[in-house]
């Protein structure tokens, strides 16, 4: 059976019921429908003298195209916590449309772990991403409309940084000329839209605490200079007030299930490549009061997604994460050794061997952030028995424990030995992560940290650009900031086909742009672009409805 095939075969249960499994009370939240809720954010301080849950991090090697399983990894260990009795919520991503139509897929898991109501999540959910992306746009808008109607503030349609978004892959809009039309269709500039995911108003919506937290960051949001090169934001625009009433109701976390009926809180969707990569905070910490295990995830590899998780989510909210589950597929280890992906699928324990690198790489940056790791081996039909094995001893000497997990085929059954070990791990008392550098650094020392430490790099080159951006961040007082770096995914360095754990190599820094509102600054390396383009046979050539309302081709 197809994903959406299981999806509709699940039997879910009224949102209601997953509610009262939590000790929610009715008011505390509010449906969408019979399977959907936004459950209310003053439930976190209702609940503030309950003690946190255990937070679990889920995150992985550098990834194939297609993906290692990384949310199904997360479904199913939270289903295997649920079968073994422990009050568990998962805190997950919302999917954008970029991948849904694009070649990715969503983000609701797959086979028998996997998130429901599909169909809904991977599509419009509850308006959330639709919410940001209008605030966002809103704040553009206010922008170019004070340019036009007399600029009081002299802002320099030239320096113009807010950029507007769009919930999709479109690199015809990455850079366009916007305001054409003459006198009555505003000030010709050039303009450009990046995908929601990487948008700051995404980032700031994540990172927020609550509604003044969120207004705070707007007001700050740094969207133009004026001819005096002087920094303009959206407060001096006015614009806080309207989008806080634009972000009002997204800010509820929303409140879904898995197949096995564990509770699932889904809300935000930054990417890790072009963002930071995590859910929100609001959703993570209120996960944490409801539940005794909480599982979440970082997006991509553990060098992108868990770097920032560590770096800029667990400083700003102060977590304190009590274990880390690296996911890892046959496939991708075989690709990393340089296999043909029309060859991944033959039986090749040396090609393993030599793809490993990647793997431990990964888990030795977990444990340097002081994190007790165990490694997720996530079955695909193609592996091979001794495969398998030869993976399993491999981790076994390096220190590290792996569990073969079949949550795919078998959901939470499929992960009871992770979920063990999981719970095994979670003993200790959690303690601060270790941070791969300090605010105090300069920008520069900042990025090098995390390009050698992390990613393993030799040297980090930046372009004057770069140079320029950094000189006139650090002269705005702006160089303490935390550092976002956008970078491939399907490699530790920034060159894409450098595969496994290459080591002599320099990150090349194009630009930094500062992110006052989300309190980091982007840091552009490679080649890498905000806003994605489709691939050349896109997903969304294969979906459609038909006359009976039945949606196909979804997955």
């Amino acid at each position: 059976m197809t994903d959406i095939e299981i999806a509709r075969s699940a039997r879910m249960r009224p949102i209601s019921e997953i509610a009262g499994s939590l000790g929610l009370r009715e008011e505390d939240w509010e449906p969408y429908g019979r399977y959907k809720a936004k459950v209310s954010v003053k439930n976190i301080d209702r609940l503030a003298n309950r003690p946190d849950g255990k937070l679990i991090l889920v995150t992985a090697i550098s990834p194939t195209p297609a993906g290692e399983g990384k949310t199904t990894m997360s479904v199913g260990l939270g289903d295997a916590l649920h079968q073994l009795g422990k009050r568990t919520v998962l805190a997950l991503r919302e999917p954008s449309l970029g991948p849904v139509f694009g070649v990715k897929g969503g983000a609701a898991g797959g086979g028998h772990a996997q998130v429901v109501p599909m169909e809904d999540l991977n599509l419009h959910f509850t308006g959330d991403l639709h919410a940001i992306t209008a605030a966002n746009n809103l704040i553009a808008a206010m922008l170019d409309n004070h340019i036009y109607q007399g600029n009081a503030l002299s802002i320099d349609p030239q320096q113009v940084l807010w950029k507007r978004c769009l919930d999709m892959n479109d690199r015809q809009l990455r850079r366009i000329e916007s305001g054409l039309g003459g006198k009555t269709g505003g000030i010709p500039r050039e303009d450009g839209f990046q995908i929601t995911a990487a948008s700051e108003m995404m980032a700031i919506f994540c990172l927020s605490r609550d509604l003044a937290d969120l207004k705070a960051r707007v007001n700050r949001i740094l969207v133009a200079y004026d001819t005096q090169g002087r920094p303009v934001t959206a407060g001096q625009l006015g614009a806080t007030g309207a989008v806080a009433a634009l972000l009002r109701d997204a800010l509820a976390p929303n409140l879904v299930q898995t197949l096995e009926h564990t509770p699932v809180l889904i809300h935000g969707g930054p990417f890790a490549n072009i963002a930071h990569g995590c859910n929100s905070i609001i959703a993570t910490r209120l996960a944490l009061k409801l539940g005794d295990y909480v599982v979440t995830e970082a997006g991509f590899g553990a060098d992108l997604g868990a770097e920032k998780f560590l770096d800029i989510k667990c400083r700003v909210a102060g977590l304190k994460p009590s274990a880390c589950v690296v996911v890892a597929t046959i496939r991708a280890l075989k690709h990393h050794a340089g296999v043909a992906k029309e060859k991944l699928g033959i039986p090749d324990c040396a090609a393993l061997m030599a793809g490993l690198p990647n793997l431990f790489k990964h888990v030795d940056n977990m444990r340097a952030a002081g994190l007790p790791v165990v490694v997720a081996v996530n079955r695909f039909p193609t592996d091979a028995e001794e495969e398998i094995a030869c993976l399993v001893d491999a981790c076994a000497q390096h220190g590290v424990q792996a569990h073969l997990v079949t949550a795919w085929a078998d959901g939470g059954k499929g992960g009871l030995e992770l979920a063990s070990t999981v719970m095994d791990l979670c003993q200790r008392e959690p303690q601060p992560p270790r941070f791969f550098y300090d605010t105090s650094m300069t920008v520069r020392e900042k990025v090098e940290a995390v390009a050698k430490q992390v990613y393993g790099a030799a040297a980090v080159q930046f372009s004057a650009k770069a140079l320029a951006s950094m000189e006139r961040i650090s002269q705005m007082g702006l160089d303490k900031l935390l550092i976002c770096i956008a970078k491939t995914q399907y490699s530790l360095s920034d060159d894409p086909k450098k595969l496994g754990a290459p080591t002599d190599f320099t990150i090349k820094v194009r630009d930094v742009v500062p992110s006052c509102g989300a309190g980091f600054l982007v840091i552009h390396t490679g080649t890498i672009l905000t806003m994605p383009g489709l691939p050349k046979v896109p997903a969304a050539e294969s979906i459609d409805v038909l006359e009976n309302g039945e949606m196909v081709g979804l997955f």
